[in-house]
């Protein structure tokens, strides 16, 4: 063992208590790229949320799955269509989202299953519970493009998401979504997390993503790159975006989108080589 650790672990551990009174109790709803998990990094990322938990954090996870989705499609040969932003679902997309969230939804479990001697796991106990949480209607025909099974949160349960957390479980969300019909709908993560950090008036909303921040001037392919903004640039960067023709919908839209709503606060960080959740 390092000699100076001992000498530098309670000095740093002291500095951590302000953020433990902080935010113990408070809710987290934090949402993950599909581009993260392809590169490796879901380990790094559930040990990170483990110590959130372990802090006393209520935390409602949620999970990208678009290059996961679109790798299913290529094996299939089947092309895969965006448009205004979204995947248009056809059949053959549904069935490669829903072989995908099964996919993911089994691998986050079984990160934070782990508990080995000396890992950051080890005697974690964390319950992972996911369910019918979300209420989706179709996107429909936008612009004479029908999006067939793609669609939009309708109502989340926060109700039974709350008494989920309450109880000490992490709620995993996987971006799909059932009509009163049982029609299945494709969501994106962006608006799963945004509506569901809106429903439970969450304390904090993040977004680990694989872009590494946003352009000072989004016109500018070469411009400075912010890792932070405040809601007033935020809102004045939207509003000065050109319009692509198919971008997913960036986490800053969604963030902006959900201070009015009583979120407390929202935040975007890429996916480092090795993520560290940051409050």
């Amino acid at each position: 063992m390092d000699l100076v650790f001992p000498h530098t672990f309670v000095p740093w551990f002291r500095s951590v208590a302000p953020y433990i009174h902080a935010y113990r109790g408070k809710t987290f709803v934090v949402a993950m790229a599909g581009e993260g998990i392809a590169a490796g990094r879901l380990n790094a990322f559930v040990q990170d949320v483990a110590i959130l938990h372990a802090m006393g954090i209520k935390l409602v996870l949620v999970h990208g799955f678009r290059p996961q989705v679109s790798e299913q499609l290529r094996a299939k040969g089947h092309p895969e269509h965006f448009s205004h932003g979204l995947r248009i679902t056809d059949a053959v997309a549904l069935d490669c989202a829903q072989e995908a969230a099964g996919q993911l939804r089994f691998e986050i479990e079984a990160a934070f299953s782990q508990g080995l001697p000396n890992t950051p796991m080890a005697n974690a106990t964390v319950r992972v519970v996911s369910g019918n949480f979300l209420t989706a209607r179709p996107v429909g025909i936008v612009d004479g493009v029908n999006f067939l099974h793609s669609g939009i949160v309708r109502r989340v349960d926060a109700a039974a998401i709350r008494r989920a957390i309450d109880i000490g479980a992490i709620v995993l969300l996987s971006p799909f979504g059932f009509s009163p019909t049982g029609e299945a709908f494709n969501l994106t993560m962006e608006d799963v997390a945004t509506s569901t950090a809106i429903a439970l008036q969450a304390d904090k909303l993040m977004f680990l993503t694989e872009v590494p921040g946003v352009r000072e001037d989004p016109r500018d392919a070469e411009s400075a790159i912010d890792t932070e903004l405040a809601l007033a640039d935020a809102r004045r960067l939207l509003a000065a975006c050109p319009t692509r023709p198919n971008p997913p919908i960036p986490p800053s839209t969604c963030a902006t989108a959900s201070r009015p709503a009583r979120v407390a606060s929202s935040a975007r960080t890429s996916c480092p080589s090795t993520p560290t959740a940051r409050c």
